[in-house]
């Protein structure tokens, strides 16, 4: 089955509003060269303070797509109350997002998420109308121990339980090596799509097969303009969710280019 690529950049905790606004301005301007039916779909996740700098671009060729839609990097599962710090999927939703990020290894390992909150917040951003983007992935230590596959497949079960196969064909599942974020170990391409294949294989166990079918999931592990088309050319990967390449608009867009050279 043929599934939409995504590029995603998470540009975490970066950026004022003037550097975010000119990074945006970088990137609306490459993607606005090309059709929704041309680009796999461009997401951009900027912090909170700098979500009014940047907007949604639907296509203007009657296709009904969007050449470049908008993420909140985290939610909270209530839609308000006394949370402080905390924002909705309704708030952003009013910012003007269509995904949102959760799970992240960095909210798990600093902000101690555990797989209930992330089904929660799953549960709530499905119900308001929003695609969540669902991270998961193993430590250096969970490697070595030969335990990827088992932590993995629990995470994506905890993550998705409850949910119906509908809603699960509609998220955004993202593996995050965690190993290989800045250590300078690599996930070569073929590991990545052996994982993300035992992925969509557990998600076929709790879903269906069509779900699993459908469902796009995305690979995390220090992409690079030097990196994607191989990873890209993989049975299983749907694209890509980036951290420090999506900084610099030529990076960021340089890997949306190659992936339409290779799978759009």
């Amino acid at each position: 089955m043929s599934r939409k690529p995504i590029i995603a950049g998470n540009w975490k905790m970066n950026l004022l509003q003037s550097d975010a606004k000119a990074l945006y301005e970088g990137i609306s301007s490459f993607v606005s060269n090309y059709s929704a039916v041309q680009l796999p779909s461009v997401v951009i996740a900027p912090v909170f303070t700098c979500l009014n700098q940047v907007k949604e671009i639907p296509c203007d060729c009657g296709c009904n797509g969007t050449k470049l839609a908008v993420a909140a990097q985290n939610c909270h599962w209530e839609s308000s109350g006394a949370y402080t710090g905390e924002i909705s999927v309704e708030m952003a939703k009013d910012a003007g997002c269509s995904y949102i990020i959760i799970g992240h290894s960095e909210r798990r390992q600093y902000f101690s998420e555990t797989d209930e909150m992330i089904n929660k917040k799953a549960k709530a951003i499905l119900a308001g109308g929003l695609i969540p983007i669902i991270c998961c992935g193993e430590s250096l230590e969970q490697r070595e121990s030969g335990i990827t596959d088992s932590w993995i497949a629990s995470q994506i079960r905890a993550a998705l339980d409850g949910i119906s196969s509908e809603d699960v064909a509609k998220s955004v599942i993202a593996y995050e090596p965690i190993w290989a974020i800045g250590t300078g170990k690599s996930c070569d391409a073929t590991e990545a799509n052996r994982v993300i294949k035992m992925i969509r294989g557990v998600v076929a166990d709790v879903a269906g097969q069509s779900a699993a079918d459908s469902i796009r999931i995305l690979y995390g592990g220090s992409v690079k303009p030097s990196t994607i088309e191989e990873q890209m050319a993989q049975s299983d990967i749907d694209g890509a969710l980036i951290g420090g390449a999506s900084l610099k608009a030529d990076s960021f867009n340089e890997i949306i280019e190659k992936t339409m050279k290779v799978a759009v």
